[in-house]
């Protein structure tokens, strides 16, 4: 089975834009153009506060309580940047296909970028690849990318943490009682 990795980048900034919202304009353009997306029109603050809002409406996708919700979610976002996909060369590195209307502002490329992104990502990888951190006390979304389709955590360092703690709950302490002062039983 051949997974279309064009799902993967986008999915990929849009939670980056989630995780580390950009501060301004152009810390918005400036993280998408390292990303890779070619930006046809600079952003604006307009573009900010769209994308924002747009990125707040993904999370219910990756909220979504089941498959059939999160599919209603998504081609919910899907009509509303509805384009029909061109061919392109348009920065001269190759042919390629775009899900968006040329020159459009930053935020309605976004939109159609990241819900064509995520639709590849999961009807390509399976309804459930978006989720939650399972570590209590941390929410924050995850892409899942794993070959095996079964990640739990947003990030190595939330799966060793919750290993831990699942390990020390089990652990069993030392009775008090059981060694003397000496150190024997």
């Amino acid at each position: 089975m051949h997974i279309n990795p064009y799902g993967e980048d986008p999915v990929r900034l849009a939670l980056g834009l989630v995780t580390d919202p950009p501060v301004s304009a152009a810390d918005l353009q400036r993280r998408c153009e390292a990303a890779g997306l070619v930006v046809d029109v600079p952003a604006s603050e307009a573009d900010l506060a769209e994308t924002t809002r747009f990125l707040e409406a993904w999370l219910g996708v990756v909220d979504a309580p089941g498959e059939s919700a999160r599919a209603d979610r998504l081609n919910a976002l899907l009509a509303e940047a509805a384009a029909y996909p061109r061919l392109t060369n348009h920065a001269a590195d190759g042919w390629h296909l775009h899900y968006r209307d040329p020159d459009r502002p930053l935020a309605a490329a976004l939109r159609a970028l990241i819900s064509v992104g995520t639709a590849l990502h999961l009807s390509g990888r399976g309804m459930h690849r978006l989720g939650r951190c399972a570590t209590t006390g941390c929410e924050r979304p995850f892409a899942d990318l794993s070959r095996t389709g079964r990640q739990r955590y947003c990030s190595p360092a939330c799966a060793n943490r919750d290993a831990v703690r699942r390990h020390r709950s089990r652990a069993v302490p030392v009775s008090a009682d059981k060694v003397t002062s000496s150190g024997t039983t």
